[in-house]
């Protein structure tokens, strides 16, 4: 039992950090909803990444074949796997990109707020898109780490669990604050990036990455905080 603990604390671990890119996704785009359907999008979309990753388990045997050669362009060996991790880093790329034009560029152009909304199906399809990319590469890396399936499927339910109690302050975190609504759209451009890369057979270590978010991420609550209190100081009275 003590022997399955280390790889299920692991997976787990991985699993949550790989999930973080999910949350931040479905959070960008459940603000382009009214506020009564937010939350039936983050968990909807949270609750179908974990049912994806359940019966991609139970297809093990089939996701094992998408690591083998389909064929060869260029002198690059191209898998199932990597297909979709490239169509998946293209569309996470395309998303970030319209999503930060509509917020930089046409913002303030009255005309454009139509089409800054998204219907909830529409919005849930894409949600789904990415899930699927999510899932695949979540539980090739997985069954990379451990044999048992047991241990996987507990660290999938954990995961969700934990995914679905930090979507609400996460996605209400990005939603107060627009600097930090930027910055994750650009966080997911770099992982659409390292998604292409991964499939070219051209791995940028996921540490680098998400160190490189981290210490963003905390630049900016730095800037933030020296901000405030410029804006919020009070004249002294003669």
């Amino acid at each position: 039992m003590i022997d399955s603990l280390i790889p299920l604390l692991s997976l787990i671990s991985l699993e949550i950090i790989l999930g973080i890119d999910n949350i931040i996704f479905i959070s960008i785009l459940a603000d382009r909803l009214p506020s009564e359907q937010r939350k039936k999008l983050r968990y909807w979309g949270i609750g179908l990444a974990m049912v994806m990753r359940l019966c991609l388990l139970a297809l093990i045997s089939w996701i094992l074949k998408l690591d083998h050669t389909l064929f060869t362009a260029f002198q690059i060996e191209f898998s199932g796997k990597g297909l979709i991790l490239i169509i998946g880093g293209l569309f996470l790329i395309y998303k970030s990109t319209k999503e930060i034009y509509h917020k930089t560029e046409v913002a303030k152009n009255e005309l454009s707020k139509a089409s800054k909304k998204g219907t909830f199906g529409k919005l849930l399809t894409e949600v789904i898109i990415l899930d699927l990319v999510f899932s695949i590469d979540s539980i090739v890396t997985a069954v990379g780490m451990v044999q048992e399936l047991w241990v996987m499927y507990t660290a999938v339910i954990v995961t969700v669990i934990i995914m679905l109690i930090a979507s609400k302050p996460i996605s209400d975190f990005i939603s107060k604050h627009p600097s930090f609504k930027i910055l994750a759209l650009c966080f997911l451009m770099m992982i659409g990036v390292s998604l292409i890369a991964e499939g070219f057979h051209f791995e940028i270590p996921k540490g680098y990455i998400y160190f490189s978010m981290a210490f963003a991420f905390l630049v900016d609550v730095i800037q933030m905080k020296t901000n405030k209190p410029a804006s919020s100081e009070v004249l002294p009275e003669n």
